[in-house]
């Protein structure tokens, strides 16, 4: 149903309504289709033993001549403290569990944290055993009408490997297996230098590093060093001026002097037959060509699925409206600016990259809302094995065990959470399952394989932990591929006969090719099972030894500007969280926001005491 509409949280069938039980009376009231105001009212005699339980412990607190601590009645206490205070403690004590029943009554799902006014309490605003009052306003998940998503009409371009995709393979290979060699002239874009840097702030020196290793053209180290180092020679130094990023000195502006140590261009191995023996399981460089090629026909194909997936999702999200909450937004945002320890107003907090979040972000919860519905409409579900899967695939991303990653979402209560994007995944995948896909010369495309590749390889949607192409990642580290190139010939130059044990199998893995630039950027990328990241893994262990030596100085790092980002859902919002160590837990606790000068004669009244 193309234009599917918005509409409220139906609670009964009008915008309000009454749920009644022996604890609470609530009302829910819809103010947008994505806030509500629930209006609770708790009998006196179910706040009763709370109050009795505040009476205890403020006796417990104080000291009165004549009585032990601890058993002073509690008409002493009205006289000495005030009856307003221990209704206060009393309230405060029980609010969380009044709101959730609250919740429960009313059939809604918090998605903020609540904003609560206590609006009576007995004994302080009016009769001693009257009813405690409250209202809450919190934001809710919208509910949408679901539009039709089968038979979704998009088109790709065809999926056809190029013989520069071909070279473009064996050139890589071929690089993992090169050595750096030192040359006698300046530096250019490409080459392999290693220097020394000094930062100044006025005439205070604030870093030095030596000795350090890195690729010209690289863009990973500090603004305005590449164009320094273009055209210097080994002994030669450059002076730049730059914005420091990281440290006690990070967003300062600094002078910093490079030194030139050396120069290194790769030399790659020629391609033969005895070169396809040390690389992969080839006798000759034929076989490993014709291998190659069918690597690079495979990842086309994958391309083309890519693409196809978020064309798709492109078109189911252009269906229906989603209402965004506020809060969401403003809590993703600031996950991700104060997350990865940025301080406001640096390099990496601008107005365009907030507005990029924001975006994101709005798309992210947008996505997740409409899979979910697909979700429920397929009656999709998650079984033991595909949430291992996900665990797997995800854990790598962060460098941890799988177990240790799995312990860690658990323990945060957030594989439920888990559990969804991958049922989101699912849903999505069914969603192409049922699209109408052609290429660009009017053949159709059968995406069967990228769907369920292997029989088990499912579509990962969008906003999920995902994405390589997240803002995260690329303001952590620019380029993956440039950290690897730069390291992995400096280990060959040392080591060459560790790098290269005969008869390796790198050749079976050759990188996918990429859907086009012009993908929108909250989409993401097809999951591989356990068999095939297992496989991958232990082909791209042979290759190469992982750059884990890291330098022994380490240069200011670069923050990059606002760069695309690619939206991530709540779910790998709080996955991240969570391994970064940042989990906060909800706030589901409500205070109230009354206060009295209760407060403030008890603790004189103790003090007193003492």
């Amino acid at each position: 149903m193309p234009g599917g509409r918005a509409h409220p949280r139906p609670y009964r069938r009008d915008d309000q309504s009454t749920q009644e039980s022996h604890v609470v009376k609530s009302t829910a009231e819809n103010l947008s289709p994505t806030r509500v105001k629930l209006d609770v009212e708790v009998p006196f005699e179910d706040l009763k033993p709370r109050l009795d339980e505040a009476y205890k412990t403020v006796a417990n607190q104080i000291q009165v001549p004549g009585f032990r601590k601890g058993k002073v009645p509690a008409r002493i206490i009205d006289q000495r403290i005030g009856r307003g205070y221990v209704v206060e403690t009393a309230v405060n004590e029980g609010l969380n569990d009044f709101y959730q029943e609250a919740l429960a009554q009313t059939e809604t799902t918090p998605m903020s944290r609540p904003e609560v006014e206590v609006t009576s309490m007995p004994g302080v605003d009016g009769d001693a055993e009257g009813p405690l009052t409250f209202s809450v306003e919190l934001d809710i998940r919208p509910e949408v009408e679901l539009p039709e998503y089968k038979g979704l009409k998009v088109t790709v371009e065809p999926a056809a490997a190029s013989e520069e995709d071909e070279q473009k393979a064996l050139d890589e290979l071929r690089s993992r297996f090169g050595t750096l060699k030192v040359v006698e002239r300046p530096a250019a874009t490409g080459d392999f230098v290693t220097l020394t840097l000094t930062a100044t702030i006025g005439d205070e020196q604030v870093d030095h590093a030596e000795d350090l290793s890195y690729q010209v053209g690289d863009g990973t180290m500090l603004d305005g060093m590449d164009e320094a180092l273009e055209g210097l020679s080994a002994g030669e130094d450059a002076v730049f001026e730059t914005t420091l990023a990281g440290g006690e000195h990070s967003g300062e502006k600094a002078t910093v002097k490079v030194v030139l140590g050396a120069v290194k261009e790769r030399e790659l191995p020629e391609a033969d037959d005895d070169f396809a023996q040390l690389a992969s399981e080839f006798d000759t460089i034929e076989e490993l060509k014709a291998d190659l090629k069918e690597k690079a026909s495979e990842g086309a194909v994958t391309g083309q699925g890519i693409e196809a997936r978020d064309k798709v999702l492109e078109e189911l999200v252009k269906l229906v409206e989603v209402p965004v909450p506020d809060s969401v937004v403003a809590e993703q945002i600031e996950q991700h600016f104060t997350g990865q320890g940025h301080a406001e107003g640096d390099e990496h907090d601008t107005a365009d990259h907030r507005a990029e979040v924001e975006q994101n972000a709005r798309e992210a919860f947008r996505n997740e809302i409409i899979l979910d519905k697909v979700a429920d409409a397929e009656e999709v579900g998650v079984d033991q094995g595909e949430l291992i899967e996900y665990i797997i695939s995800t854990s790598q991303q962060y460098g941890m065990e799988p177990n240790q990653f799995a312990q860690m979402l658990d323990q945060a209560g957030q594989v439920p959470m888990i559990m969804g994007e991958v049922r989101r995944r699912k849903a999505l995948a069914k969603v192409l399952e049922f699209a109408v896909v052609t290429d660009t010369d009017g053949n159709a495309v059968d995406l069967t394989s990228f769907v369920t590749p292997a029989g088990d390889e499912e579509v990962e949607t969008a906003g999920s932990a995902d994405s390589a192409d997240s803002a995260d990642s690329a303001d952590s580290a620019d380029s993956a591929d440039s950290a690897d190139s730069a390291d992995s010939p400096a280990e060959a130059e040392e080591a060459p006969a560790e790098k290269a044990p005969a008869k390796k199998a790198p050749a079976k893995k050759a990188p996918a090719k990429k859907a086009p630039a012009k993908k929108a950027p909250a989409k993401t990328t097809a999951a591989k099972s356990t068999a095939a990241k297992k496989a991958e893994a232990d082909v791209e262990g042979e290759e190469k030894a992982p750059a884990k030596k890291a330098p022994a100085k380490k240069a200011p790092a670069k923050t990059t500007a606002a760069k695309s980002t690619a939206a991530k859902s709540t779910a790998a919002k709080k996955a991240e969280a969570v391994v970064e160590g940042e989990e906060k837990a909800p706030a589901k606790k409500a205070p109230a926001k009354r206060t009295t000068a209760a407060k403030k004669a008890a603790e004189e009244q103790s003090d007193s005491a003492e």
